[in-house]
């Protein structure tokens, strides 16, 4: 048994040696030919099995209402907010800036200034519903930029004569693109940043925190820098007529879909329903220059995409991963990760119990052990995997075992490894011994 532990523990430490060697090369790019395709295997994570296959159609959340406001000019959208405010909704979310992009505030550089009298509505319509959050943007300031960080230190707002009667919320949505053109792929938020000493929140806390406070702070006191996304549903795309919340047939869940949408035509003409809006969250937003339009335009791949590996077509756009977030936060409906310390140490303690039952069959059964080793590492590969996704379906736990997965993977070569050095070892030493014997009887 004492061998079986002192074993044990120098293979387990052997083992994660070896992995943080195989770290190192990895960083050197030795295997940049395969990049392809560990960037589509980058792409995916098990849990995107269990948003894809495993959960039941989303039921729609009433609280939450979708517009498309789509190239609508200032003014155009100055009276779709007018129009939506005077079903008294308790929240009203514009995913927008109104500002001018670079700071260069003329007429050639900035053409929305010459629409003085569009700019005077919105202001007006703004200021008359007094319930809406703006969306600002994180920034990074120059000096900041040169610097390899993804911390921001300044932050893009709309003008002041937007912003003096709104709440604001930063609308930036974590991915992994460099340039905006890049395949931007949403799995978290972030909830909130200081910035300048201010604390700005998510442009979807913000409307979280309007509707309901006492939930929002709640989900706030997680004090996690960065939140997986709950994601529980995308927009259905077709128009909500006015009859459409008349008929409880046609109103319920059966639309297979989390949110309730409508295109700004809708609203512009009279044609929804009063019931549609009141006392909800309305988030307004670019989803396609028209209802159903396949625009790339602040558009993100999900969880939820229908392609899970070498995703095709982004499936989400931003005010819909905005909503999402919302649902979670009212729903209270959060995402539970392992801490780092949680995961090496599931790692350590799996290793060093596959090591020792590795140890075992060897002694034991030394005919089968090649095959049998290569069969539990298997095994126990695919049985943490179906564990990885059906807590995470079932429990809201992501178990990020990618380490202890790596591990399993590697304890059989290195346990062959070490034990030929460790023969090897062994072998010089009983020769070294020896010779130190047979001098010592010549010279008696």
């Amino acid at each position: 048994m004492k061998k079986v532990l002192i074993q044990s523990t120098q293979v387990t430490i052997f083992v994660f040696g070896m992995l943080w060697a195989v770290s190192l090369v990895s960083d050197l790019n030795i295997f940049s030919a395969f990049d392809t395709i560990s960037q589509a295997l980058k792409d995916t994570e098990l849990t995107d099995y269990a948003f894809n296959k495993l959960r039941p159609d989303p039921t729609v959340d009433e609280r939450i209402v979708l517009v498309n406001f789509g190239t609508l000019k200032r003014r155009e959208v100055a009276q779709l907010l007018q129009n939506i405010s005077q079903f008294k909704p308790r929240v009203i979310g514009m995913d927008a800036l109104y500002n001018c992009e670079g700071g260069l505030r003329d007429s050639i550089n900035c053409p929305q200034l010459l629409d003085t009298l569009g700019n005077l509505m919105l202001s007006s319509a703004i200021q008359d519903a007094g319930n809406v959050v703006l969306g600002s943007k994180l920034m990074q300031t120059d000096s900041l930029g040169r610097i390899d960080t993804n911390d921001m230190d300044s932050i893009e707002m709309s003008d002041p004569v937007f912003t003096n009667y709104v709440q604001t919320g930063f609308v930036n949505i974590p991915t992994d693109a460099t340039y905006q053109e890049d395949v931007k792929i949403s799995r978290t938020i972030l909830p909130s940043r200081i910035v300048n000493g201010k604390k700005e929140l998510a442009f979807s806390v913000r409307m979280a925190m309007m509707y309901d406070s006492v939930k929002t702070k709640k989900f706030l006191a997680r004090g996690k820098d960065e939140e997986i996304i709950n994601f529980r549903g995308n927009i259905e795309v077709r128009q909500l007529r006015i009859n459409s919340l008349k008929n409880e047939e046609t109103a319920t869940t059966n639309f297979g879909t989390m949110f309730f949408v409508v295109d700004a035509e809708d609203v512009l003409t009279g044609n929804v329903s009063p019931e549609l809006f009141k006392d909800k969250i309305v988030v307004m937003g670019y989803l396609g220059d028209y209802l159903g339009d396949d625009a790339w335009e602040d558009k993100f791949f999900t969880p939820l995409n229908k392609k899970l590996g070498g995703r095709a077509n982004p499936d989400m756009f931003g005010p819909v991963v905005h909503s999402n977030v919302v649902a979670m936060i009212l729903n209270e409906d959060y995402i539970d990760v392992l801490s780092d310390w949680q995961k090496i140490l599931i790692a350590i303690l799996v290793c060093f119990l596959t090591v020792a039952l590795f140890m075992t069959i060897d002694e034991k059964l030394p005919i089968w052990y090649d095959a049998l080793s290569v069969i539990i590492q298997l095994f126990f590969i695919a049985i943490l995997m179906l564990v990885i996704i059906y807590m995470f379906a079932d429990y809201n736990i992501k178990l990020e075992l990618d380490l202890t997965i790596t591990i399993i993977a590697l304890v059989g070569p290195c346990y062959d490894i070490f034990k030929s050095v460790q023969n090897e070892i062994n072998k010089q030493l009983t020769r070294r011994r020896q010779r130190v014997l047979n001098q010592e009887s010549e010279l008696a």
